[in-house]
C-alpha cells in the first residue's frame, strides 16, 4: 500500500484561473496556499486600489483555508509580492487589521504583477493557531 504524501484543496468560492495549479496542497500538518491576488472570485477582475485588493486577496486565502478546516489564525508564514513600493504602507495597514497578532513570519518583495497590485501565498500549520498554548509548547519542545 502506498501512503498519500499530499492532497490538493480546491475551494469553490475562491477564484479559479485557467492555469495549472491547485488552490492549496496539504502535506501532513502543513497547508501550502498558492499565490492569491485581489480579484473578485466570480469575474476574476482586480478590485479597486491596494487596500481593496489586499483585503480581497486575504479573503480569497481565507476561503481556501476554510475549505481545509482552518482559519487565518493558522497561518505561520506569508510571502507577499507588491507591484509598487509606494503601496507598502497601505498594504501593512490592511494586513495588520485582518491578520491577528502574534503575526506570522512574513516576507514582502516587489514584483511585476501585470494588472494586480498584490499576490500573497501562505503556509498554514493545522494542529494549532498562532499564540495558542499548543503552538507555544511546540516551539518550546523544538529548542
Amino acid at each position: 500500500m502506498t501512503a498519500t504524501m499530499s492532497t490538493t484543496i480546491h475551494a469553490s468560492a475562491a477564484p479559479k484561473f485557467p492555469l495549472p495549479f491547485s488552490h492549496a496542497v496539504r502535506a501532513g500538518d502543513l497547508i501550502y496556499v498558492a499565490g492569491q491576488v485581489g480579484v473578485d472570485p466570480q469575474t476574476l477582475e482586480p478590485i479597486g486600489g491596494i487596500k481593496e485588493q489586499t483585503e480581497q486577496c486575504i479573503r480569497n486565502i481565507e476561503v481556501i483555508l476554510q475549505e481545509a478546516g482552518l482559519t487565518l489564525d493558522h497561518i505561520v508564514k506569508a510571502t507577499t509580492h507588491l507591484a509598487r513600493v509606494e503601496d507598502q504602507s497601505e498594504y501593512n495597514e490592511v494586513y495588520a487589521r485582518m491578520i491577528k497578532q502574534p503575526y506570522p513570519a512574513r516576507m514582502t518583495v516587489f514584483s511585476g504583477l501585470g494588472p494586480y497590485l498584490i499576490e500573497m501565498e501562505v503556509l498554514a500549520y493545522a494542529p494549532s493557531v498562532r499564540g495558542s498554548r499548543t503552538s507555544q509548547k511546540s516551539i518550546c519542545t523544538l529548542r
